[in-house]
């Protein structure tokens, strides 16, 4: 029975959820409870949890603090947003966390069930890979590679803590001779080494493959490394799926590399410069981690070894250019798109930003987000949640395989958004001349008033302003007309003794016989009749 964790501050969620989940899953989850992202914290620490549901929006600690530090624990649970479309800003920054699934409120029991059906099969995969590692050598590597994904995982750990915990989860075993001059006995996801590295130094190499790295393909990837007559040491998965490779030799990557092009196993690797001692590993994981966003400015999509460069221009030296990114928050609507799309393509310019340092180019599409496309939602409100799916992509630039990929999605997002604004602005520009065109009738109803009149005050085509005044007001020009001008003369058949023809001439009827006619159709009564009532109720 697995074991799942409903947190949301609304009591009547949490049980709905309940009554959901018991009914379609019977006996399949033993179902925990929290108001709040504290709570949930702490029963997260106390015992195992496999899946979380968490809203955003809570008191005390949100759901967006609480997925953050759930990414520190060393068992961390799958977890799942649900929340509402105004959620729509904190559940993107949810995303830059490990958070597969974003269900929306009011939940569909259907997608709810597909959700958990896909957590299930990662909980199932993970399950068949522990069964296989042997007792004492999965709790030594496991300890080890969460300690060195916690290091990964905080940027302000010193570097004499960094070393400390490194040796007290096994480091000193991995780094020993015994498993640099091959022995067999050692086992493990640990491989042979080469002696030509002292136990201290060693490379950090960042594999990420194309698409997700499933179980059985790390696990070929690694036997291919295991192979190595020298120079692999150890490995583990980082946050994101990768696979971070320990060698003190840069050849088993190299070879690793030709068996992915051999196999068609297409990925990347980021290598970092040597590390001298355990407690350079961090840095060394970063150098790595900078190398292979590199490669996402390769045109190629082959295997490639991409190696950390120190040298590329700082963010500080080159600033973001945010004049041409606000102009095209400016242009949205504005049927500019050629102009839009020659200064994005200008912006996203891979020669250009393979000059600089990749934060250059993590900032240009920080502030797209921010001040174009962010922008549009802020201003127009819930409409625009249709567009989620694409903007969800699009506001993660490692979520495309090359800026090319990148720069497409930008471009189709921007030029939705823009026809979006644009027709949201039609319509209110349409409302504004209807609005103009029905004040105009209650001033000039007493008046030979027709529809070509009133199309042509407001300039409008006399044909799109007849469907669009039905669509504004619910009714043809014609039926309006007569229901102002009856509505008038009903208030002077009550609150005057003026003849019933003059006051038909009055509100605008040609003669008394065609006002007779349309009182009656539409009061169901003559003029006269209503007079006669009003005047017997008021005696």
């Amino acid at each position: 029975m697995r074991t799942l964790l409903i947190v949301d501050d609304e009591k009547n969620i949490r049980l709905g959820l309940k009554a959901i989940i018991e009914r379609g899953c019977p006996e399949r989850y033993e179902l925990l409870f929290a108001s709040d992202g504290e709570a949930a914290l702490g029963i997260i620490r106390e015992r195992k949890v496999d899946i979380v549901i968490t809203d955003i929006r809570m008191p005390g600690m949100d759901g967006l603090t609480m997925i953050g530090e759930i990414g520190t624990c060393e068992s961390r649970p799958i977890v799942m947003i649900l929340s509402g479309y105004d959620d729509f800003q904190y559940a993107k920054a949810a995303m830059q966390h490990e958070v597969k699934e974003y269900l929306l409120k009011p939940i569909v029991r259907d997608e709810l069930f597909d959700a958990l059906q896909r957590a299930e099969r990662d909980l199932e995969r993970k399950n068949e890979l522990s069964e296989r590692l042997g007792a004492v050598q999965q709790v030594r590597e496991e300890l080890l590679a969460s300690q060195l994904n916690y290091i990964f995982l905080h940027p302000a750990i010193e570097e004499r803590e960094i070393a400390e915990r490194c040796e007290k989860a096994g480091w000193g075993n991995v780094f020993a001779p015994s498993y640099r001059g091959g022995d067999d006995s050692a086992g493990g996801n640990a491989g042979g080494g080469g002696a030509s590295a002292s136990a201290g130094e060693f490379y950090i190499g960042l594999l990420q493959a194309h698409g997700e790295l499933t179980s059985g393909k790390a696990e070929t990837l690694i036997a291919r490394l295991a192979s190595e007559p020298c120079g692999y040491r150890f490995w583990l998965k980082d946050k994101d799926d990768r696979l971070v490779i320990l060698c003190d030799r840069v050849e088993p990557l190299q070879r690793l590399l030709t068996f992915m092009k051999e196999n068609h196993v297409w990925g990347r690797i980021g290598l970092s410069e040597r590390a001298a001692s355990a407690g350079q590993v961090k840095q060394a994981y970063a150098q790595a981690r900078e190398a292979l966003k590199y490669g996402f400015l390769q045109a190629s999509a082959e295997p490639a070894l991409l190696v950390y460069d120190g040298k590329k221009e700082r963010l500080a030296d080159q600033p973001v250019p945010l004049e041409d990114i606000r102009k095209l928050a400016n242009m949205l609507g504005t049927d500019r798109d050629k102009e839009m799309k020659q200064i994005l393509s200008e912006l996203l310019d891979s020669k250009r930003l393979a000059a600089y340092d990749t934060a250059y180019m993590e900032e240009i599409s920080k502030q797209l987000n921010e001040l174009v496309f962010d922008g549009v939602f802020h201003q127009y409100g819930e409409e625009s949640v249709e567009i989620l799916r694409i903007y969800k992509k699009v506001g993660c630039l490692y979520c495309f395989e090359s800026i090319q990929d990148y720069y497409h999605a930008a471009e189709d997002l921007l030029l939705r958004l823009s026809d979006y604004v644009r027709s949201l602005r039609s319509v209110h520009a349409e409302h504004k001349e209807m609005k103009k065109a029905v004040c105009y009738i209650h001033e000039n109803y007493h008046r030979d008033l027709n529809m070509a009149i009133v199309s042509n005050h407001v300039s409008l085509n006399y044909s799109y302003f007849s469907q669009t005044f039905k669509e504004f007001t619910g009714e043809s020009f014609v039926v309006y007309l007569k229901r102002v001008r009856i509505q008038k003369a009903k208030a002077l058949l009550v609150e005057s003794d003026t003849r019933i023809y003059e006051i038909g001439e009055l509100v605008g009827f040609e003669n008394t016989k065609q006002f007779n006619r349309v009182f009656r159709e539409l009061e169901g009564i003559s003029a006269m009749e209503y007079r006669e009532k009003f005047t017997a109720v008021g005696r």
